[in-house]
């Protein structure tokens, strides 16, 4: 049998250690996504540290120049200096410190000086420094500077970590930070034991470094060490009482029993069943003495889901859900802060959907500024996607959301939370809870998430309720608002009417006594035959236009008695159907201008009690907007007959219908007609014409004819199918004038029946 050679088994085993740095290398390239900056620099460490335990291999193998062992061991000395700037520089890249750059030129120096020290460039001499019995030989000062270096960078690494972990807000990246410890730890050791002569064979060690630095770097969620920690002393704490009870009940049992009954696998059995029993209760004592020196957070998940559901069941105060909501969370879980925020969905016209989430803060506290979260938004659409807690460690680290906006993060930054809840009902995201870090600053656990999110789900139906009850509210509260203004508005509308009213009454007063003047001296200038006739139509102009412009006044006077409500007829019995046509053929010369035809037909009437001067007005404005508004050779129809009685006229009317065909009035516009100035159509278009088409005028007629129809005690309104220029669908002005019940001394009389046709400047009528 041929025996092992221990130096060939030796070099296997170094050969070995040295490639199991390659799967290290491939997993952290592979994993590098978010990280690659530090994940190349362990990649450059792990394989210097390979390349090192090959020639280590090489070496001890006596291949390569066994007879220096100096050069190797400075070798060592040198490779141990270059890894623990790698593993500062990890450290620098890992935590984004700005120091980088500045450290990055501090080791460029310490090679430097290395470099020099080696090659002498200096030109010192052999012994640097002697006593007499120690001598400082120039060839050590290479090895001095290079353990110089490698306590500056381990120092400074260590120091680095440690400030990270401090100045760590989320709890889950100080746990992360914290498996940076073991790697110091084996770092020490191994470089400790290599300075002081003592290495160990293949530095295996530096395997579990680039291991852990792998682990830390590449991996977003590590297991909670402290958790760790904590189960493994409870295991140890219970396995050693379990053991010293077994040991000290079986002494004291073969104590009591010295007769030779004693049977040791007997009384084994018993203690061990014994044990048993009490193994649980006391595993969970110890879990909880651990728990309250290790800070542990300890809370019956069950017990504050139930309290929770009662509380929030009937609360539709959405300040008070909040209050409540955050409160008991935060006091069973023993969080520093919490918040709830309302997400509100906007759709723009494309379909894009936007989400604002405001604070749920009552109006006393201080109101937080409203983000908007876009749908393509990373955030937005992890919380939506995943409809599950999103933690601010991963906004802050992962690859996935470097793509959020500087002022969404910013947002939540500014929150100083660690964890995000959504909140959802019928698919739809309608609110979000934001936690604080603990106050034992333990991290988040899967179950606080599972938690968390079960008080969510909670929380969806009681937050609709009260979003529905607070929109309603903030409703109801506009609509106050609305009515406020749209009283105040009234009043200012009033105020307005009524000045516009004075300024009528005033002007028409005004005006009245000028115009009379100016009308009276154009007459009699134009009676005189003296004058130069081409004066006289100069003059004859002035007249006509003081006439229009009396007309004018005339209406205003009108318009302001009857808005000061002053406006009383002067009754007398008129023969509506004679009157109506006087003033058609009074209108000859309009219709021939406008090449129209108008047909007047009353039946045998009553006559009526009414103002014939205000009549007259009225047939001449519903008369002349029939003409205005109806094209050329239209047709205009005034016709009249005995209304029904009613509650308006106990003892019956006289209804008087003026139709033409004309443009006709649109249905939204048949009650503002009749408001004084109101014009149709654009004002730019305006004309003073009485002929012209659609010629406008001074908006007072129909208010007048309102007026004077409402001062007989009657009625007025229009019918139209609607406003078309090109149809002309017409329209039809009726109007009511009530009958008076004839008293003793006067009988009622009946007019002839009535009916002519007016076509152009011709009339034909029959009696």
């Amino acid at each position: 049998m041929t025996a092992i050679d221990p130096a060939l088994v030796r070099f296997v085993l170094l050969l070995v250690l040295a490639v199991l740095y390659l799967p290290i290398i491939v997993y952290a390239i592979r994993q590098r996504e978010g990280q690659e900056g530090a994940v190349w620099l362990i990649v450059l460490y792990a394989l210097i540290a390979s390349t090192l335990g090959v020639i280590e291999a090489f070496w001890h193998d006596g291949i390569l120049a066994p007879s220096k062992p100096q050069f190797f061991q400075d070798l060592e000395i040198y490779g141990t200096l270059s890894l623990s700037f790698l593993t500062l520089m990890v450290a620098q890249v890992f935590l984004r410190r700005s120091a980088v750059w500045t450290w990055f030129a501090i080791g460029a120096f310490w090679a430097l000086g290395l470099v020099v020290l080696l090659f002498n460039v200096l030109n010192l001499p052999e012994v640097i420094w002697t006593n007499g019995a120690l001598i400082l030989p120039r060839s050590r000062l290479g090895p001095g500077w290079a353990v110089l270096g490698w306590l500056l960078f381990t120092a400074s690494a260590i120091i680095t970590v440690s400030i990270g972990a401090r100045q760590a807000r989320q709890s889950l990246f100080r746990n992360r930070l914290n498996y940076w410890a073991p790697a110091f730890m084996l770092l020490l050791i191994n470089d400790i034991m290599l300075f002081g002569g003592m290495p160990i064979s293949g530095n295996p060690l530096r395997l579990g470094i680039a291991f852990l630095m792998t682990y830390v770097v590449c991996t977003h969620n590590l297991p909670d060490l402290r958790q760790i920690w904590r189960r493994i002393i409870v295991y140890a704490i219970t396995i050693g009482l379990i053991v010293g009870l077994y040991i000290v009940a079986f002494l004291n049992a073969e104590a009591f029993f010295k007769s030779s009954s004693f049977n040791p696998l007997f009384a084994g059995a018993i203690i061990s069943l014994a044990l048993a029993i009490i193994f649980s209760p006391l595993h969970a004592g110890i879990r909880k003495l651990v728990g309250v020196w290790m800070k542990a957070d300890e809370y019956d998940t069950s017990r504050t889901l139930h309290a929770y559901s009662q509380t929030i069941s009937n609360i539709l105060d959405m300040d008070r859900l909040a209050h409540v909501v955050v409160g008991i969370t935060m006091d069973a879980m023993r969080l520093q802060r919490g918040f709830l925020f309302l997400v509100d969905t906007e759709s723009g016209a494309d379909g894009h959907k936007k989400y604002i989430l405001r604070s749920a803060r009552s109006p006393e506290e201080r109101q937080m500024v409203a983000v908007e979260l876009d749908e393509d938004s990373p955030i937005a659409a992890a919380l939506v996607r995943e409809q599950r807690p999103l933690l601010q460690y991963d906004l802050d680290l992962l690859p996935l959301y470097r793509s959020a906006s500087p002022a969404e993060r910013e947002w939540f930054n500014q929150l100083q939370t660690e964890v995000y809840v959504p909140i959802f009902a019928k698919k739809q995201w309608i609110g979000l809870l934001a936690f604080g870090s603990k106050l034992s600053g333990n991290r988040y656990t899967e179950e606080d998430l599972v938690t968390m999110s079960a008080v969510a789900n909670q929380t969806a139906v009681a937050l609709e309720n009260a979003r529905l009850v607070d929109n309603l509210m903030r409703l109801n509260t506009e609509l106050r608002q609305a009515r406020r203004a749209l009283e105040k508005n009234n009043r200012d509308l009033e105020r307005l009417d009524q000045t516009k009213s004075d300024f009528i009454s005033i002007a028409s007063h005004e005006l009245r006594t000028p115009l009379t003047v100016i009308k009276g001296y154009s007459e009699m200038m134009l009676d005189d035959e003296s004058i130069d006739p081409s004066f006289k139509q100069i003059m004859k102009s002035i007249h006509d236009g003081t006439m229009r412009l009396y007309e004018v006044m005339d209406s205003m006077f009108d318009i302001a008695q009857i808005d000061t409500r002053t406006l009383i007829p002067h009754l007398q019995t008129v023969d509506i159907g004679q009157l109506a046509r006087e003033v058609c053929n009074s209108l000859g010369k309009t219709l021939k201008e406008r090449q129209q035809t108008i047909t007047v037909d009353f039946p045998a009437l009553p006559r009526v009690k009414s103002d014939p001067n205000l009549l007259r007005k009225l047939f001449q404005h519903l008369v002349g907007n029939a003409i205005k508004y109806t094209p050329n050779q239209g047709r205009i129809t005034v016709t009249g007959c005995i209304a029904p009685v009613s509650q308006d006229a106990p003892d019956g009317a006289i209804e008087v219908i003026v139709s033409d065909t004309g443009v006709g009035v649109d249905p939204n516009f048949r009650e503002l007609i009749f408001t004084k100035f109101y014009q149709p159509g654009e004002l730019g278009k305006h004309s003073t014409s009485k002929t012209r088409f659609k010629g406008g005028g001074a908006g007072l007629g129909l208010a007048l004819s309102k007026g004077i129809v409402e001062a007989h005690g009657g009625r007025i309104w229009v019918e139209s199918p609607g406003y078309d220029e090109i149809n002309f669908p017409g329209s039809r002005f009726h109007f009511l004038l009530p009958l008076s019940k004839p008293d003793g001394n006067e009988s009622s009389s009946m007019s002839a029946p009535l009916s002519f046709t007016l076509e152009h400047a011709s009339a034909e009528a029959r009696p």
